[in-house]
């Protein structure tokens, strides 16, 4: 399941980051979105979601959220 299948205010776990893509991964790293951290999807937006990682919010797209195993 990726963070598009999430429902709105439920914390999930984050299990892996599916990309091959280098500089997203790096991208979403420093967000510090990796295995094993909670994360929140607070929102639904055109084109992605709003999530919570930590004490940020951060607007998504996408691509970023499908990259999202949860």
């Amino acid at each position: 399941m990726n963070l598009l299948d999430a429902k709105e205010g439920e914390e999930y776990t984050i299990k892996r980051i599916e990309t091959d893509d280098e500089e997203m991964e790096a991208f979403l790293f420093s967000l510090g979105c990796y295995s094993g951290e909670p994360i929140t999807v607070v929102s639904r937006v055109r084109g992605g979601c709003v999530v919570s990682i930590k004490d940020g919010r951060y607007n998504i797209d996408t691509d970023l959220a499908k990259a999202i195993s949860i």
